[in-house]
């Protein structure tokens, strides 16, 4: 390990039990992280995670070529990886016949697959494509399912009701995810290299979207601290910070020794179907 990444796994975790097993693989613009859990115990066999990456989707692909345990045959593989091309397509809108009619929309063009995720809970259909580098990069996980980066923030937004501002931490970036009474209004990526840039977009976000402070649970997740900058910036407007934990029976005894909502949007996507 370096100083940027760290496994944690329990000594009795048996590799030859992965056909019991669930990997979840979390690919941000930049950090990588993964999860083993056993379906069967229900229990959370490993975690491992790498931040400040020069580049999330680089670095899995090296630790690809070096980790054994992203190599198990596990029982179900999924991935949820950043990308620019993403778009939330009302389901009533929503063309399943003609997907590439949708693609117009995409921020960057493309000439590779295009993925569909269901939100059903939501009421929309996230479509979205991969760099040509990822695609050739997860063609030996052919039964994987691929998901937006945002999956398994939005997965704990399930649970919430009325007013809620989720942020998503990786050291150097936040994922953002706005609801309104059980309907998303907004989500984005920003990357952040200081405090002060991270209070700018914090502004922005609610000058934009025109958020009511006083309604608006502010609910967190990933590499954030009681205490640190990132945290008493966002108290100089919200009168209080919350932290997401994952709403389910799993153990969790390897993560013991961390924050409970470090991994909790990577370990949600467990729940993701």
């Amino acid at each position: 390990m370096d100083n940027n990444s760290i496994l944690l796994i329990d000594p009795t975790f048996d590799p030859a039990s992965a056909s019991t097993c669930n990997l979840l693989v979390k690919v941000g613009l930049d950090s990588f992280s993964y999860a083993i859990i056993n379906k069967e115990t229900k229990q959370v066999n490993a975690v491992f995670d790498e931040q400040e990456c020069d580049n999330g989707a680089q670095k899995f692909a090296e630790r690809l070529k070096t980790d054994s345990y992203l190599k198990l045959p596990y029982q179900e593989v999924k991935f949820a990886i950043h990308t620019a091309n993403t778009i939330a397509i009302p389901n009533d809108l929503y063309n399943e016949a003609n997907l590439e009619s949708h693609s117009q929309f995409f921020t960057e063009s493309h000439s590779g697959n295009l993925y569909c995720q269901a939100q059903n809970h939501f009421g929309f259909t996230t479509i979205f494509t991969l760099l040509r580098a990822i695609d050739k990069t997860l063609e030996e996980f052919t039964y994987a399912k691929k998901y937006e980066q945002n999956a398994g923030l939005i997965q704990l937004a399930e649970k919430l009701d009325g007013y809620n501002l989720l942020l998503d931490f990786t050291v150097a970036s936040f994922n953002v995810l706005f609801i309104k009474n059980q309907q998303v209004v907004f989500q984005q990526c920003y990357e952040i290299e200081n405090t002060e840039e991270f209070n700018y977009y914090i502004l922005l976000i609610i000058n934009q979207l025109n958020i009511n402070l006083q309604e608006t649970a502010l609910n967190l997740t990933g590499i954030i601290n009681k205490g640190d900058e990132k945290y008493h910036c966002l108290l100089k407007y919200f009168s209080k910070a919350d932290f997401i934990s994952v709403d389910t029976d799993l153990n969790q005894e390897v993560l013991d020794d961390m924050p409970a909502h470090y991994y909790s949007s990577l370990l949600a996507l467990n729940q993701c179907v």
